[in-house]
């Protein structure tokens, strides 16, 4: 089956949802189309390649919701097949720029892996935890209204009767819960006036920004902490694996003799 059809299958498949089936095929074998097998593994090489499908989906599901597409797959390849679309010119040039992009793809992704190990992970957390700045973290919550009379009004019956959350569902344009964040994660307006106050306590007067009015309380103050490794571990790798593409691109560039040319026919350059 073409692997560019399977890639196009495999994307669109995070989205769908999924039932209870067993994928045992017959003996290997999942399909056969006008003679010519589909086997279980080769739903499996697929199901295998695309890790984001893995965490979401069982392979027997994804057997039972892949296999039609499979099967409508050979089946085009086949017609294709019968009217000698692999000899046509455009096959032929598309395929060139498939070979070359997937040879570029795995090239990448073998330099990566050899680079991007738990040793330089660990090195790379290291760094982060010595030059991580401490500061202050508030968890707030807010109201949020559209003009200055509703938050006054909010801001009394508050004063009143207490109940931060009920008003909150009353008034509120957006969910109470900011949970914790430092200064400069929020607006200048709402993080001066969060910063301002203490545990426990709330802004007596509006407090307006961009997107309204905002009544705030505060519900805690900490000093913020390095992330434990295992939450940014992703991230860090991430970050890794860009640093080392980039490096590997620019090591090639420095031994490789490349001459441009402008549109009109100029060496760019000179």
């Amino acid at each position: 089956m073409n692997k560019k059809y399977l890639a196009y299958v495999v994307m669109g498949l995070a989205t769908l949802q999924v039932a209870n089936a067993l994928a045992a095929g017959k003996d290997g074998v999942a399909a056969v189309v006008n003679g010519k097998n589909i086997n279980v593994a080769d739903i499996k090489v697929a199901y295998d390649a695309n890790p984001a499908v893995k965490e979401k989906t069982s392979f027997d599901d994804f057997y039972a919701k892949t296999l039609d597409i499979f099967v409508d797959g050979e089946i085009v390849y086949q017609a294709a097949a019968k009217e000698k679309i692999e000899d046509t010119p455009e096959y032929k040039q598309q395929l060139k720029g498939l070979k070359e992009e997937l040879a570029r793809k795995i090239y990448l992704e073998k330099k990566v892996r050899a680079k991007v190990d738990d040793k330089a992970v660990k090195k790379l957390y290291d760094d982060y935890k010595n030059t991580f700045k401490g500061e202050k973290e508030v968890k707030a919550k807010h109201i949020l209204v559209k003009n200055e009379a509703t938050a006054k009004e909010v801001i009394a019956k508050f004063q009143k009767e207490g109940g931060f959350d009920k008003l909150a569902k009353e008034y509120s344009k957006e969910p109470a819960e900011l949970g914790y964040f430092t200064k400069d994660m929020m607006v200048p307006e709402f993080a001066e006036a969060a910063f301002s106050l203490k545990k426990g306590q709330y802004t007596k007067t509006p407090v307006k920004t961009q997107f309204g009015y905002h009544v705030i309380l505060v519900e805690d103050i900490r000093d913020a902490k390095p992330q434990p490794l295992e939450r940014i571990e992703p991230q860090l790798k991430a970050m890794l694996a860009q640093k080392t593409m980039g490096d590997i691109i620019k090591s090639l560039q420095s031994s490789a003799t490349v001459v441009k040319y402008d549109a009109e026919g100029n060496k760019i350059g000179e």
